[in-house]
């Protein structure tokens, strides 16, 4: 009788070891996933996945996509530029792309 009480508790110390190291391998999975996708998206576009280039406006640096020519702002960079000179690069930018 003593072997089946040795074999329930093997078989629950070894689902207990299963159910462990699957919770690991998962958690490695979604870090290496997460990893993955923070490398591929660094200083890419997100709109198409290109590669996006270095630009400087009026003293001001922004990015721009070969790809899709999407311009990317800093946190600042707007503020910037509405500061620098308002009425001729904002009316040409917005107001002339509405017409």
């Amino acid at each position: 009788m003593t072997d089946a009480w040795e074999e329930r508790k093997k078989a629950l110390e070894n689902q207990y070891f299963y159910k462990q190291e699957k919770e690991k391998i998962e958690k490695m999975k979604h870090a290496a996933r997460e990893e993955l996708i923070r490398e591929f998206c660094q200083n890419r576009c997100p709109k198409c996945g290109k590669a996006i280039e270095p630009l400087e406006f009026r003293g001001v640096p922004l990015d721009k996509c070969p790809g899709c020519g999407g311009i990317w702002l800093g946190p600042n960079d707007l503020q910037m530029l509405a500061e620098k000179d308002h009425r001729t690069w904002f009316d040409k930018w917005f107001k002339e792309e509405g017409k």
